[in-house]
């Protein structure tokens, strides 16, 4: 692989740890309601990639769910989970998406999992859980069940990437399509106050919404993409361990998150767990969705 490649790879890792960040800012410092930062964040997305809607894909409504459960929907939770919970430990927690993709793929589509994946099932759960237990993880339990829950959307919808015939780009349209559609009548139904942040802090809201929207779910997304096209996922994907524990540490040096030794051992745990997943192959699922951003 080039060095222009690996480059470039790690500062999409770099890129998607800091969007952590600018959430938790929006959501926590700014008040933006997170379904409606997170609407907003794929309406700007969809503005962008609004022509790659057509042609109509086969199946389109399974593109839709598939792209809502694997961007929108999951980030929305995601959001709501920083409300409560810090970066570093929403960036530990959200390791957990590779085993339930792993799982929910040997209960919905019969993936056959040997023993060495069986243990990196067993340490990426098992070090999630030390990562909780932290003092900080224990501060914010709620944010971080909403997170747990982002997780396991996600991975529903990346268990079910393999049976639509839609690229990396085009799959972004549609998921800021079904995420804009879903997410906006969410909010304006449950959320309150939803144009105060927008009027007090404009410019602070708006490049929180231009970095996630823009920089992370168009640019990033897409050298993720183009290095996946040329290289093999065995050599892309595992580059995408680094976004947990860049997270961690922006999460130290930015928001001055309590980063403790039960969350340095339990992501050290989580991190070669999800390592083992990664590396081995899977017959029946898209490898490029076992660990990554969301879209």
């Amino acid at each position: 692989m080039p060095a222009r490649t690996i480059l470039l790879l790690i500062l999409v890792n770099l890129l998607w740890a800091l969007n952590v960040v600018v959430s938790k800012v929006a959501v926590d410092d700014l008040g933006m309601p997170p379904l409606f930062y997170a609407a907003l964040r794929a309406l700007l997305t969809l503005l962008v990639l609004f022509q790659l809607l057509r042609p109509l894909p086969r199946n389109w409504p399974l593109v839709a769910a598939v792209g809502l459960a694997i961007g929108g929907g999951s980030f929305a939770l995601f959001a709501i989970g920083l409300s409560y919970a810090d970066p570093s430990t929403a960036g530990i927690v959200s390791l957990s998406g590779a085993p339930m993709t792993v799982l929910l793929a040997i209960v919905l589509l019969g993936e056959d999992v040997g023993w060495r994946r069986g243990v990196g099932i067993a340490l990426a759960i098992g070090g999630v859980v030390i990562a909780i237990s932290s003092p900080s993880g224990l501060q914010s339990s709620a944010g971080l069940g909403w997170i747990g829950l982002s997780c396991l959307v996600g991975a529903l919808g990346s268990v079910y990437v393999k049976k639509i015939d839609v690229g990396g780009k085009p799959l972004q349209a549609w998921s800021a399509l079904a995420s804009f559609v879903v997410l906006l009548p969410f909010s304006l139904a449950t959320e309150r106050d939803l144009v105060a942040p927008l009027a007090e802090h404009p410019w602070q809201v708006l490049g929180c919404l231009i970095f996630a929207g823009l920089v992370v779910s168009v640019y990033a997304h897409t050298i993720y993409f183009n290095a996946l096209k040329d290289h093999d996922a065995n050599l892309v994907v595992p580059f995408t361990l680094l976004h947990p524990l860049m997270t961690v540490a922006l999460g130290a040096w930015l928001t001055g998150d309590p980063v403790g030794f039960p969350l340095l051992v339990g992501g050290a745990i989580a991190v070669a767990g999800v390592s083992i997943l990664v590396l081995r192959p899977s017959e029946t699922f898209t490898k490029r969705f076992l660990v990554r951003s969301r879209l």
